[in-house]
């Protein structure tokens, strides 16, 4: 399907991106399972050939491209395997605020390093007993002789291991406050006093995506790092999740599309009863189902994807890409396992991969079931 934000200089990008990844990632993604991590060294290759923060301004090192080439860069991390998240939230999610909220001093201190490799980001919203609803954070910060004084604990943090500036929600209004008011977003450098980090989580997917505990113990920030004004974090917060929910949904609809390739590959060389199973008119239906629900998705994903590139307002629409496309995205991991039979359970094959790590597309960035409270508040009820 054509898209028409997508123009000739786009393709030529996804074409020298695919090279990349067909000599960079590719061969090595599956021992980068093993290990649990994806080596530095692919981060600092990744700046190295200008395919990190594309579209920051070109004074601070990027390359002030329009967001067409983030989607780019975003279908085809997730070909490769979704354990490649966490670029596309350094790249879309965590510097955004920085290019946003930032300082000039802050911005060129900070973004070089980002586009380069060299200093890799994340954010960190969620904790121990908060996670949507991110008017419950706890983790507090005083002001104390030009310092903040962090403390607090957060976790399932992407790129947790990884990351030398992490982006912290946290409060820094009257002590006891509660709600939306008095959230602020602070910038923590990685060898800051009082940070640490937690274990690296074992989850039941992204096996090669570091995700950590980050812990803040009496940790002295400058009052430098403040990301924009003080107590408007939770608008900035705002502002920025639609971004990142449109990212987790052109994730899952590359994810979508990729079982499916996969599966209809395997369905026609695959012989059962003497022929072969594609030949089945059951196989014929499932496989006609998925490519039907496929194709609306990525019909409905486009629309959206351009709606944002023009700066309009998506957050009801978003809020539905989001929920209904990683629904989608679950249901077409368990049909095309079942497809491969009972090697689809086998960890050799890339399904069984795949099924692992999509479920978690419905619970991050806002839970699905948050995105049908946003919807229904948009329709007024």
């Amino acid at each position: 399907m054509a898209r028409h934000y997508l123009g000739e200089d786009h393709q030529i990008f996804r074409k020298a991106f695919r090279r990349f990844l067909e000599k960079e990632a590719y061969p090595h993604y599956e021992k980068w399972e093993e290990d649990g991590i994806i080596p530095r060294e692919f981060w600092e290759k990744l700046g190295r050939e200008g395919f990190l923060c594309p579209d920051v301004s070109e004074e601070y090192g990027g390359s002030g491209a329009d967001w067409g080439y983030s989607v780019v860069l975003n279908e085809e991390l997730e070909r490769v395997g979704s354990g490649l998240v966490g670029i596309g939230l350094h790249n879309d999610i965590a510097v955004p605020y920085i290019t946003a909220f930032g300082t000039e001093e802050q911005k060129r201190r900070w973004l070089p390093g980002c586009i380069e490799g060299s200093r890799i980001t994340a954010i960190a919203m969620t904790e121990p007993g908060t996670g949507s609803d991110l008017a419950g954070i706890k983790t507090y910060a005083k002001k104390q002789d030009g310092h903040y004084v962090l403390n607090g604990q957060k976790t399932f943090i992407t790129n947790g291991i990884h990351a030398d500036l992490v982006i912290v929600a946290c409060r820094t209004g009257p002590a006891g406050e509660k709600g939306h008011e008095g959230i602020s977003l602070i910038a923590v450098e990685r060898g800051t006093p009082g940070f640490s980090r937690g274990r690296k989580l074992q989850k039941l997917g992204m096996h090669c995506q570091d995700t950590a505990e980050l812990i803040f113990e009496d940790c002295l920030v400058p009052e430098g790092n403040l990301i924009g004004r003080e107590g408007r974090g939770f608008h900035y917060l705002m502002q920025k999740l639609q971004q990142e929910r449109l990212i987790v949904a052109i994730s899952a609809q590359t994810a979508s599309e990729e079982m499916l390739r996969i599966t209809l590959d395997y369905v026609k060389s695959r012989k059962a009863f003497g022929r072969s199973i594609s030949s089945f008119q059951n196989t014929q239906f499932k496989l006609a189902e998925m490519a039907t629900d496929i194709e609306m998705g990525r019909a409905f994903l486009d629309a959206v994807i351009f709606e944002h590139m023009e700066g309009k307002d998506i957050t009801a629409r978003v809020s539905m890409a989001k929920w209904k496309i990683t629904e989608m995205a679950k249901q077409i991991a368990a049909q095309c396992m079942q497809l491969h039979g009972g090697y689809g359970y086998m960890e050799e094959y890339e399904i069984a991969r795949r099924y692992r790590d999509i479920p978690v597309a419905s619970i991050y960035a806002g839970t699905n079931e948050i995105m049908k409270l946003i919807i229904a508040k948009k329709m007024n009820l």
